[in-house]
């Protein structure tokens, strides 16, 4: 084991990613999947892996039967089952009115899950590096995604398992390239036909400016997310004494709240009920609430959102009808 594997061996038993038996691999055939499938089959004893390999040939470019071929052979260099897949991603996309990655995405991982299922893994690996964890920031940040921007890509999410969410993508391919290990390139990620690939050529420049960029936003991320879950926990902690649900809206206790705290109260509530959660709603909301919390005596209306005072206490509703007594 050279010091690039035990480096990763040491993030997984660090994070605590808890995988160990059956997992499916999900190999391209490209840079980084390659390298997911070597560097779990190095360290699949220390892990307890017991690995098989799954490919899925879109039909898009006229190399992926090549493409296919390239994964054969590994696997039987490597001495692992292979489990295979033509995905009719173009018939797909036209059924369902979506571009084609999504119905690329769609269809790929309906046929994981029902592999990993007859395999028995409980996991299906896959080669997702900080590169993507930093393309996809900046993809929800151009969207406005909010505080759901700064949540570093999980290794464990669900199915989905990445244990390379901490690796450069050129580390990878430098990787491989020691141990002589070919790859197969993708010339379609060249193409700026989806958001992640405009966004790369722009990274480049960000990179040359701030080669650490990838690292401290993951380690920026993780202290955020680090943060939003003392927060949410403060909040949870708060209810039954100053908040609490009931009859479908919000009864709030008054006296001692500001925006700040409401606005991460709100949230929870919101999402506990099904409500609409937007930044900017919160943001408008939490003053008004504050105000009439402080001094309010009558019923009062915010867009959609109506207050109905009690003696120490407010009654937040969403009306979509009448308002209800709560006397």
């Amino acid at each position: 084991m050279n010091r690039f594997e035990s480096d990763l061996l040491a993030q997984i038993q660090r994070r605590g990613d808890g995988v160990t038996g059956r997992v499916l691999v999900a190999c391209s055939g490209g840079g980084d999947s390659v390298a997911l499938l070597l560097l779990l089959w190095t360290l699949r004893k220390s892990l307890g892996l017991d690995l098989s390999v799954a490919h899925a040939d879109h039909g898009l470019r006229p190399e992926s039967a090549e493409d296919a071929d390239f994964v054969r052979q590994l696997c039987r260099a490597l001495d692992l089952d292979l489990a295979e897949a033509s995905l009719g991603v173009r018939a797909h996309a036209q059924e369902q009115g979506i571009g084609l990655e999504m119905a690329a995405r769609e269809l790929r991982w309906d046929w994981l899950r029902q592999e990993a299922e007859q395999a028995g893994a409980a996991v299906v690996a896959t080669g997702h590096t900080l590169d993507d964890h930093t393309e996809t920031v900046f993809i929800r940040l151009a969207r406005g995604g909010g505080l759901g921007c700064l949540h570093p890509l999980a290794p464990r999410q669900e199915l989905r398992w990445s244990p390379l969410a901490e690796i450069r993508r050129a580390e990878l391919r430098d990787y491989l390239a020691s141990r002589k290990v070919p790859w197969r390139e993708d010339a379609s990620n060249g193409e700026p036909f989806t958001p992640r690939n405009r966004w790369r050529p722009l990274l480049v420049d960000l990179r040359q400016e701030a080669p650490g960029l990838d690292r401290h936003l993951f380690e920026t991320h993780r202290q955020a997310a680090e943060a939003e879950r003392l927060a949410r926990s403060l909040v949870l902690s708060w209810e039954g004494s100053r908040w609490f649900i009931a009859d479908e809206g919000i009864v709030f206790k008054k006296g001692g709240w500001d925006e700040v705290e409401l606005r991460w109260t709100l949230e929870s509530a919101f999402r506990r009920l099904g409500w609409a959660r937007e930044a900017d709603l919160l943001r408008g909301l939490a003053p008004w609430l504050v105000a009439r919390l402080v001094q309010g005596r009558q019923p009062s209306s915010w867009g959609n959102f109506h207050l109905n005072p009690e003696p120490l206490a407010g009654y937040l509703h969403l009306r979509q009808g009448p308002l209800p007594s709560r006397t």
